[in-house]
């Protein structure tokens, strides 16, 4: 990789954490936008808004099944590319997906474009992690992670909360609008400074699905997609909870979801930090806290003072996790990394969906609009049993190996 000057280092990095605020924002902007979205195009929203927010919500379940399918099959299409070129691909890719989703007339089509818009998501922060962390240095692959993950927090902070406030002023199609000048700024920026690293040419494609035949990989994976998928039932829904259960105006949605945000924002460099020092404990002890929280939402998210507590601690809590589990699942997928990092986006996006759609079943199922609470409390525990199951298969193969050193050495001929 090119030398890079103190400058261009600092806004090549930019540049990446950019694009992850980007894609926080056409993500999380949607859960915010979704009454809107739904009044327009969901037949029968206003005579029957539980049932109508269970039908927007697949807008949100297509992005995330966008991300699903997306991440594994760029990520081993462009086994070969140039890191810096799918980069900027990417984000090409990302600019024109959002247009569409401003443009489309139809609830269909619309979520046919929120499914486009994701499936560049999950290959975009696997390769922005990685160039993060070769531009950072040896030794900092968590802080590159939670850098490249910093502008999707910052995102739920700064982004979500305005596109939010543009979709209630000037209609949620601007907001979208909005989103791909982001992306076409990414591009431009990255395209001036991002250094050229080469691909390789000599990389089997097919070499990247290998690291799909590791079951450790893929009880990882589990961990991620089971256990966030309780932060998106909760997060899918939030603004029906302001509204209808705290009897808040819509114009406190924007804050609400900024205070999520800045708790994902201070637990994501947590994260990144404690995760570099202590990754297992970073992880597990993520998930002790997370479970707690989540019952307190159920059962005092209809208050709008610990409303807004709990949505920070919400936040904080759940994006702790993120940088450790990603690092743990690059580290399982040995070679093949952008798969690994990509791969882990899916997971997160399959908790997408799962979350998106238990918790509007819950609530279309008339049990409340605080309901998808205890979904959450569910998949957390869930998740947390997962990580426990892969944490102690992962001490008992060193053991055995360990034995195994032993046993050669004993009967080595003197």
């Amino acid at each position: 990789m090119q030398q890079l000057t103190p400058t261009r280092r600092v806004l090549a990095l930019v540049a990446l954490a950019l694009g992850g605020f980007g894609i926080g924002t056409t993500e999380f902007a949607s859960m915010g936008l979704l009454p809107l979205i739904g009044d327009e195009l969901v037949p029968g929203f206003v005579q029957n808004p539980e049932r109508g927010i269970q039908t927007a919500g697949w807008l949100i379940s297509a992005y995330a099944l966008g991300v699903v399918v997306g991440a594994p099959a760029i990520a081993v299409l462009a086994a070969r590319m140039s890191q810096t070129r799918l980069v900027l691909i990417l984000a090409a890719a990302f600019t024109v997906a959002n247009l569409s989703s401003a443009l489309m007339p139809t609830f269909e089509l619309t979520m046919l474009s929120r499914f486009v818009s994701g499936l560049p998501h999950g290959a975009y922060f696997g390769v922005a992690s990685l160039l993060a962390a070769r531009i950072m240095g040896p030794g900092r692959q968590g802080a590159g992670v939670a850098l490249a993950l910093s502008g999707l927090t910052i995102a739920n902070v700064i982004g979500v909360p305005l596109g939010t406030y543009l979709g209630q002023t000037a209609g949620w199609r601007w907001s979208y609008v909005a989103i791909a000048g982001i992306f076409a700024i990414t591009l431009l920026l990255a395209f001036r400074t991002l250094p050229q690293v080469a691909g390789n040419p000599e990389r089997d494609p097919l070499r990247e699905l290998s690291a799909l035949r590791s079951g450790r990989l893929w009880l990882m994976l589990a961990v991620g997609a089971v256990g966030f998928g309780g932060f998106f039932a909760i997060y899918s829904y939030i603004a029906e909870t302001v509204t209808r259960v705290a009897m808040l105006p819509a114009s406190t949605v924007p804050w609400v979801l900024a205070t999520v945000g800045i708790g994902m924002t201070i637990g994501n460099v947590l994260g990144g930090l404690l995760g570099d020092k202590a990754l297992i404990p970073t992880m597990l002890g993520g998930f002790i806290t997370v479970i707690p929280v989540m019952g307190a939402y159920s059962a005092f998210g209809g208050h709008p003072v610990a409303l807004f507590v709990l949505a920070f601690l919400i936040g904080l809590t759940t994006s702790t996790l993120v940088p450790s589990i990603q690092s743990r699942i690059i580290q399982i997928a040995g070679d093949a990394q952008l798969l690994g990092a990509a791969m882990n986006h899916a997971a997160f996006n399959v908790g997408n969906s799962l979350g998106a759609a238990v918790g509007g079943a819950v609530i279309g199922a008339g049990l409340g609009y605080l309901a998808p609470g205890w979904v959450g409390v569910l998949l957390a525990t869930a998740g947390f049993g997962l990580a426990i199951v892969s944490v102690s298969l992962d001490r008992r193969q060193a053991s055995l190996r360990r034995l195994e050193t032993h046993e050669q050495r004993v009967v080595e001929p003197v």
